[in-house]
């Protein structure tokens, strides 16, 4: 199961594909797109990442590029993303307005989500301190230690299996200007071994003092969190919660309604869900009258015969 699609719009710009080709045709502005440089392995005319990006460099303003995605750099289960981060780190002193940096654009096509081979991504952080959104796709060997950045807004890490060390990580770190953090935790299978009680630091409200987005996404265990979350201080400040794409089912929906108020959220996520239809409507009932927008889409049902058992996560392979 594979849910993840290239990104249509990164950093608040729309995303481009950059061409070096003279079919490329005329290119918007420096600082109008979000770049996604990538090459096709497969592709005998292709040449290396290096060079599409060397070439990225000198027909775009780099010194004007506000966002830039990073899609297939080569072999993904092959090549790790130090080789296509390490490249633009060395040309930090050219890209001297980057604001937004997404790592591992890749589709199922290119490579299954378990397949992209990461690497420590918070050397991006270190590299750019003017760096407002940080987004990542793949937890295989992905390496997150606690970290310090003053200016970063917005995190995503999407992973079919995150394992917890990226996690602690991750709420380990100082983030004083966060406002948004969506974290895909996925499955077992695939080393998403992060529990509700490694969340404690995060549902807590005691990490991140700007949070008002919260996303913990994608998790076999999405009952349990959801639990969680009933009583976790954090809500209380947050105008979007997004548990979607997990496993949820009437029990998680239960505990939510029976929780503290929710009246307060401008979007309560829960697309891609196993809730009965009279679930779906009690939580319309409690939450829309008060202006909060539920997202109830994806009704899902479980494989086989299996029950709670045969439910699935949107991504996970």
């Amino acid at each position: 199961m594979y849910g993840a699609q290239h990104l249509h719009e990164f950093g608040g710009l729309p995303a481009v594909d950059f061409q070096h080709t003279a079919e490329a045709g005329a290119r918007p502005a420096a600082d109008a797109a979000a770049w996604r440089v990538s090459v096709n392995p497969y592709d005998d005319d292709s040449r290396p990442w290096e060079e599409e990006f060397a070439a990225f460099l000198e027909a775009v303003d780099p010194a004007r590029v506000r966002a830039l995605i990073i899609g297939q750099w080569g072999e993904a289960y092959e090549e790790k993303s130090s080789v296509p981060i390490d490249l633009v780190i060395a040309a930090a002193g050219r890209l001297t307005a980057l604001e937004a940096v997404f790592v591992g654009d890749l589709e199922a096509e290119e490579a299954e989500i378990t397949w992209i081979e990461q690497s420590d991504v918070t050397a991006l952080l270190h590299a750019f301190p003017a760096l407002t959104e940080l987004g990542v796709r793949g937890g295989t060997d992905l390496v997150f230690p606690p970290t310090q950045h003053e200016r970063l807004r917005s995190l995503t890490v999407q992973a079919g299996g995150l394992p917890v060390e990226v996690v602690r990580g991750v709420l380990d770190s100082e983030l004083p200007a966060l406002e948004r953090l969506d974290l895909w935790l996925g499955v077992s299978a695939y080393e998403g071994n992060t529990g509700v009680a490694d969340l404690a630091p995060l549902l807590s409200g005691t990490r991140f003092p700007r949070l008002n987005h919260l996303g913990v996404r994608n998790s076999e265990i999405q009952n349990e969190i959801a639990a969680a979350i009933a009583s976790a201080p954090v809500v209380a400040r947050l105008r979007v919660l997004d548990l979607s794409n997990g496993t949820l089912g009437d029990e998680g929906a239960a505990a939510l309604l029976e929780g503290q108020p929710l009246t307060h959220l401008e979007l309560l996520d829960l697309h891609h869900h196993f809730l009965t239809q009279a679930m779906e409507e009690r939580v319309r009932t409690a939450l829309e009258p008060h202006g909060v927008r539920v997202d109830l889409s994806e009704r899902c049902e479980p494989w086989g015969d299996r029950g709670a058992a045969g439910r699935y996560t949107a991504v996970s392979e």
